[in-house]
């Protein structure tokens, strides 16, 4: 979808890998997961468009800051749904240790600290192993959102209907250009391989680090008794 909306004029889009390449923006997104006050005008001030974590939990406030702005809620069957989350953002997440080391990192730790405290991550991520309740919180989460959003300001929208429907909801020409299919589920499973490598890393690392330092602190310990048994 990113890619679909720049193709026809509503560019920049603003998506989760522009958190990662910029991870000053993770201080406000924090800041609106604790349900503080955000000047959402000035933070996404230059974007042209919203897709995907973390904005689209924001959706209803972001409404309110542009009230012309146009809201498309893309949908999918539901199990499929579940299987590619469980390929994807639930391993990045959730698997060790990932989890325990990502948010202490820069840049690939950008997701991991914008997600803390969203319902997305008590509900979802953290009970992923529940199914029945996940799938129960993604069929609420689409009703919700045809029930907050006015019907002039919304297109349910699956990607597989390509422009048609897209552009003429936001009113503007079909591009003389194919519909971006980018398969976003083997790229972000090349991505979730290269951080679970990096928080490996400097896993070993500081176990390293800390067992060197037990090892120097045991040996001036004993030293230290050497000395004072002379």
């Amino acid at each position: 979808m990113k890619l679909a909306l720049e193709m026809v004029g509503f560019g920049p889009c603003h998506h989760m890998e522009e958190v990662i390449k910029h991870p000053a923006e993770v201080a406000t997104w924090e800041a609106a997961a604790r349900g503080e006050k955000i000047d959402w005008c000035t933070f996404l001030q230059g974007w042209g468009a919203t897709v995907d974590f973390p904005s689209s939990v924001y959706y209803k406030e972001l409404m309110s800051a542009f009230p012309q702005a146009k809201i498309v809620l893309t949908v999918r069957d539901a199990a499929s749904w579940y299987t590619s989350m469980s390929q994807t953002i639930v391993p990045a997440m959730n698997a060790f240790p990932n989890r325990l080391v990502a948010r202490f990192l820069p840049f690939v730790g950008a997701p991991s600290r914008s997600l803390n405290n969203t319902w997305i991550d008590r509900e979802v991520i953290r009970r992923f192993s529940e199914r029945e309740h996940v799938l129960r919180i993604f069929e609420n989460h689409i009703a919700e959102v045809k029930h907050v959003v006015p019907p002039e300001r919304l297109l349910v929208y699956q990607v597989s209907e390509g422009w048609g429907p897209l552009c003429a909801f936001l009113g503007v020409p079909i591009p003389n250009a194919p519909f971006p299919r980018v398969n976003d589920t083997a790229q972000f499973k090349r991505s979730v391989l290269v951080v679970a490598v990096i928080c490996w890393v400097v896993l070993v690392l500081v176990l390293a680090v800390a067992a060197s330092l037990v090892w120097w602190l045991a040996g001036l310990a004993g030293a230290a008794v050497s000395e004072l048994s002379k």
